[in-house]
């Protein structure tokens, strides 16, 4: 037999060392995941401690999880304000009816309007107080527009009021019932009593009924006489202006004075 030579034994040595690195290899590719071998955490360069194996199973979702709901915040919503106009009649136009005593119609019919806008503002109505001929009724879009004029001081012994709608209506279930009700509430105020027999083409054509738009309910009210209701008119305006604002609430909210 040949005697083994330092070559032949380093070549031995060698063999072994790499035949021990596969079984070493081979039984941890086995050990590790099975938990036999622990993972050992090293320090990292910060001196933080690297994150140790956990021993349980790793759990992949296969598909993405539900979204939390997110409550929505809940709206309050906003009622619906009334807007009207108010015509004070021959306001920036002329002076209307005059009594032989000097006082002027328009007079009359501005200090009414003023208290009816001031009335329904208080409500929390949007109003608008309008001249005669005010450019802003071209067109002109409300909950409803209502005239306020008085009657002449040339009939001695007459007393009352009237209301009047257009003659040919393109609304005419909420004209008339706007008519009925603004008539209701005030006679209710003011005690003065409805009087359909002077209602002239007047009232029943009048101008503004026409430049409108035509959903727009509209009437126009002679409030009283300038010379038998003159106490009223000149003395209680308020009582005038309460009993329309009444009627004109009743109309629109459905409130009865």
């Amino acid at each position: 037999m040949k005697p083994q030579t330092a070559s032949d034994l380093d070549r031995w040595a060698v063999g072994w060392t790499i035949r021990a690195l596969v079984l070493i290899a081979f039984l941890a590719a086995f050990a590790v995941p099975l938990g036999f071998v622990p993972i050992i955490a090293v320090a990292t360069e910060e001196g933080e401690t690297a994150p140790q194996a956990r021993s349980e199973p790793i759990i992949i979702p296969l598909l993405p999880s539900e979204p939390t709901p997110t409550g929505v915040p809940a709206t309050t919503p906003v009622p619906d304000v009334p807007h009207v106009g108010i015509i004070a009649g021959h306001a920036g136009s002329d002076s209307g009816a005059v009594c032989p005593d000097g006082l002027e119609e328009v007079d009359v019919n501005q200090e009414i309007a003023r208290r009816v806008v001031a009335l329904l503002d208080q409500h929390g109505w949007q109003v608008d107080l309008l001249d005669e001929f005010d450019p802003r009724l071209n067109g002109y879009r409300a909950d409803a527009l209502l005239s306020i004029h008085a009657d002449s001081c040339n009939v001695p012994g007459k007393s009352g009021f009237k209301i009047a709608r257009v003659e040919s209506s393109y609304a005419p279930g909420p004209e008339s019932d706007m008519v009925d009700r603004i008539s209701e509430a005030y006679h209710a105020r003011t005690g003065l009593e409805f009087d359909p027999h002077t209602i002239t083409y007047d009232m029943t054509r009048y101008h503004a009924f026409y430049e409108i738009d035509p959903s727009t309910p509209a009437a126009i009210i002679e409030a009283g006489f300038l010379l038998d209701d003159r106490e009223i008119l000149t003395e209680r305006p308020e009582v005038v202006a309460r009993g329309i604002a009444d009627g004109l609430i009743y109309f629109i909210e459905g409130t009865p004075p």
